[in-house]
């Protein structure tokens, strides 16, 4: 296959060893190659913006910006970019704010080796994939939701809340955190409070579990 022919691959996940790993299955196959790393998604963010990929490859939990935050991130300011999510969470929840966020596959790592690459190919034609559980997960979610002409519930919180409800369950300060977002320590507060009222949460603690139990940050 021709150079002009081969896809552009960033590769994002914190650990190394599985980036090696993953690398290795991509970088055999004669019309893939990995061109960029990022250990977390704030990295592969950055990266995308640099190399141009044509397809991100992200795991979902990172530090700093998960693969799913990323992936929103990425969606808006790249939206030729394919993405796909490769994970190890067989998990109906992280699946529906995958394909919210605008990933074109879910993949999950315990098959890699076996559905990688075909999701890979399929991303760059445009097209859905998905393992068997995750497509029947996502008949069985629509089934239920509209049975009774329910539609289909949004994500409880706005991105900036997202982000800082993952720092705050990561145990970074209000300082901390107005710095890395680049606005006010009074700002944070308020998404504080506006996250307890909305997810009828107590305290920072609740706070965390709900980030663990959501997969922000990994337990």
């Amino acid at each position: 296959m021709s150079e002009a022919a081969t896809t552009r691959i960033l590769l994002a996940d914190d650990h190394t060893l599985v980036r090696r790993g993953v690398r290795l299955i991509l970088d055999g196959e004669a019309d893939l190659t990995v061109v960029a790393e990022a250990g977390d998604g704030a990295e592969a963010v950055e990266q995308a913006r640099a190399q141009q990929p044509d397809l991100a490859v992200l795991d979902i939990a990172m530090p700093r910006l998960t693969g799913l935050q990323a992936a929103r991130e990425l969606s808006r300011a790249q939206p030729g970019l394919r993405i796909l999510i490769l994970t190890m969470y067989d998990n109906e929840q992280y699946l529906f704010e995958a394909l919210k966020a605008g990933a074109c596959g879910y993949v999950l790592k315990s098959v890699a080796d076996r559905d990688l690459v075909e999701a890979c190919r399929a991303a760059m034609r445009d097209e859905p994939f998905l393992y068997p559980g995750a497509v029947t997960a996502l008949i069985r979610h629509y089934l239920d939701h509209t049975r009774d002409g329910d539609t289909i519930p949004g994500r409880p919180v706005t991105d900036r809340e997202e982000e800082v409800l993952k720092l705050v369950a990561e145990g970074h300060t209000s300082q901390q955190i107005a710095d890395m977002l680049v606005i006010s320590v009074k700002t944070v507060e308020r998404h504080r409070a506006n996250l307890l009222h909305k997810l009828g949460l107590k305290d920072r603690l609740e706070l965390t579990r709900y980030a663990i139990r959501t997969g922000l940050i990994e337990p």
